[in-house]
């Protein structure tokens, strides 16, 4: 969902309880062309707030929180807006925490330790559909 106006970017919203990380994913996110990140929280409740306050086009999620977990998290955002596509990226990255979040309504799910650099590669894919559309 492009914004429309002088503002059209992808708009992305982080959640993930390691500032180091928190702060690499943000940049990663800025650097390509027509993604904006529009916000980040490292608690469940506090991401849930903004989430659906700001209704970004996707979430990048991580399933350890400083409070609250992802599944928190995607569980609420996908129950009131499952229009926002949430994106696992995590460290708990064993099949039967995929298949969890998968029913629950991730849209795509990452090894943290693996598979970092592939968000950056989906995200960059996503925006430039909907750009085209």
């Amino acid at each position: 969902m492009i914004r429309t106006g002088a503002t059209q970017a992808f708009e992305v919203f982080v959640v993930e309880d390691s500032p180091h990380i928190r702060e690499r994913l943000i940049e990663m996110l800025d650097s390509i062309e027509g993604v904006r990140t529009i916000g980040s929280a490292d608690s469940a409740d506090e991401a849930v707030r903004a989430i659906l306050a700001q209704r970004p086009d996707t979430v990048i999620l991580d399933m350890k929180l400083s409070q609250g977990s992802g599944l928190d998290v995607l569980r609420a955002v996908h129950q009131a807006a499952p229009e926002i596509e949430v994106w696992m990226l995590t460290n708990f990255a064993g099949e039967p925490w995929r298949n969890t979040c998968r029913r629950l309504g991730a849209a795509q799910f990452f090894d943290k330790s693996t598979e970092f650099e592939r968000v950056r590669e989906g995200i960059a894919l996503r925006a430039a559909e909907c750009v085209a559309h």
